[in-house]
């Protein structure tokens, strides 16, 4: 299972766009988690000392930006979802990844939303990362499906969709932690018709 590597320059950089670099990476963080992936980029250029051009090349697009950011989270639930793989048993293995995406979808308000709008666009600067999820994704379905633990007619598309989409429903209620894990323990119920389970935080 592959992820994306981030949107470098394919020629090492000098010192000064290093720098450059680095400081439009440290605002951006900082404006996205504080204000959502659609922070104004003019500001994260400015607060980098730098024009709006210079974030361009760089950074071509938002979703490349988002990308660089979330190359070492990608690359943790790629690990991540390679121990549940050898974990037992599969539905509960299942059920951690489920919470494991929807955490990371709420790592930026706005970013459930933009994983979504990703799912089949091919032209995405995050979709390559979000293939690589869908293959672990299809992995750990695939070992709970076989052990009776989930629905034979679900698919990792519809997995990852309905992930993003309880980080999307909890960012409606910010601070609402219980109410998450309602989210979740219905989605996973839901997944296994006439089992109750519930995700524990």
């Amino acid at each position: 299972m592959m992820t994306a590597e981030p949107r470098v320059p394919r020629r090492p950089m000098r010192s000064h766009a290093r720098r450059n670099y680095e400081h439009l990476l440290a605002q951006a963080r900082a404006a996205f988690a504080e204000q959502g992936i659609n922070a104004s980029l003019e500001d994260i250029a400015r607060a980098a000392g730098v024009g709006i051009g210079t974030l361009y090349r760089h950074f071509p697009t938002r979703q490349a930006l988002l990308e660089v950011l979330l190359h070492d989270s990608f690359n943790d639930l790629e690990t991540q979802a390679r121990n549940l793989i050898k974990a037992d048993p599969p539905g509960e293995a299942l059920a951690s990844w489920l919470r494991i995406l929807a955490a990371h979808a709420a790592t930026y308000r706005g970013l459930a939303e933009a994983l979504m709008s990703t799912l089949r666009d091919e032209r995405s600067a995050l979709y390559a990362s979000c293939q690589a999820l869908h293959a672990a994704g299809d992995q750990l379905l695939a070992r709970a499906q076989e052990a009776g633990e989930a629905r034979a007619d679900l698919d990792s598309w519809e997995l990852f969709t309905l992930a993003n989409a309880m980080a999307w429903a909890s960012e409606q209620r910010p601070g609402t932690a219980d109410h998450t894990d309602r989210f979740l323990s219905l989605l996973y119920e839901g997944l296994r018709p006439g089992m109750s389970h519930t995700i524990s935080p």
